[in-house]
């Protein structure tokens, strides 16, 4: 749909002149003062509103869980939740501490994986799609092409709290060894209590890290350590071979951006409910 929005209307205009002699003066020219939010007659305002209920959902479901304390842990399976990966404390319950249990007894207030959901937190907030997102859904700024945002001014990101988001490549740091542990708890699961086997919840497991690695692998901040500083192509076949790989996946982050909500999600869920005995893990070997 396109709209014309040309208007001779000069009185929607606002300009000013710099001081000056006067017949060299050059008018600037600030914003046109619109009186309608939009000309747009669709429905604009349908994908900001499904995004900020996606990720509000996301957030909602993710905070209850990490401070509940139960549930994320099967001990005949070994089942652990990514949401309490790794755990490394003494309020930790046995068998759940892959990595030992260094840290003593936290208070309730205090989620058990406090290492890692601040860093994951941090990876996800200053990701360059997910800033588009609810910057977009949440800010308005703007919420759709061709509709004015209600903020007067705007500064970039070179301000607190926005200048945050010049870290991002910090947190891919910490977020790549997070999916590597994430991987060890889906490999260590293959072995519970009866010896080696394979259950639903070990594909469940399997499916949330391989998009893991997708969401992580095709984040800009990959695209750049892999092959960003180069100059030379040719000099570097190889950084050139995983710099294309990671280039392909990272026209899919938006998809897997939102997968990854989704699996986890799924994945907290299933451990929660075979945990707790609400259901049965599906067998396919012993």
């Amino acid at each position: 749909m396109v709209i014309n929005v040309t208007s001779t209307d000069h009185s929607n205009r606002s300009e000013a002149t710099n001081p000056g002699d006067g017949a060299g003066d050059v008018p600037v020219r600030t914003r046109a003062a619109l009186t309608r939010r939009t000309l747009r007659a669709d429905r604009w305002w349908i994908p900001p509103l499904f995004t900020t209920l996606g990720l509000t959902a996301f957030v909602v479901y993710a905070t209850i869980r990490s401070f509940m304390r139960e549930g994320y842990w099967d001990a005949e399976h070994h089942y652990l939740t990514p949401f309490y990966s790794p755990c490394l404390s003494d309020s930790c319950v046995p068998g759940s501490s892959h990595f030992g249990t260094p840290i003593g007894e936290l208070p309730g207030f205090i989620p058990l994986a406090f290492l890692s959901l601040p860093f994951l937190l941090g990876f996800r907030l200053t990701c360059y799609y997910y800033r588009k997102a609810y910057y977009r859904s949440v800010w308005f700024a703007p919420p759709a092409c061709a509709v004015t945002e209600p903020h007067a001014r705007y500064t970039g990101e070179t301000r607190l709290p926005l200048v945050v988001q010049n870290v991002h490549r910090y947190f891919f740091y910490v977020a790549f060894v997070i999916t590597v542990i994430n991987t060890y708890d889906a490999v260590v699961a293959f072995g519970g209590q009866r010896g080696f086997g394979i259950g639903l919840g070990n594909i469940i497991l399997l499916v949330n890290v391989f998009f893991l690695w997708c969401y992580t692998l095709s984040c800009h901040s990959c695209r750049h350590v892999t092959g960003g500083r180069l100059k030379h192509f040719s000099k570097n076949p190889v950084r050139y071979w995983i710099w294309t790989q990671v280039s392909r996946l990272n026209v899919r982050h938006m998809q897997f951006a939102w997968i990854t909500l989704g699996t986890l999600v799924l994945t907290d869920l299933y451990v929660w409910l075979v945990s707790t005995d609400t259901i049965s893990d599906l067998r396919l070997l012993n």
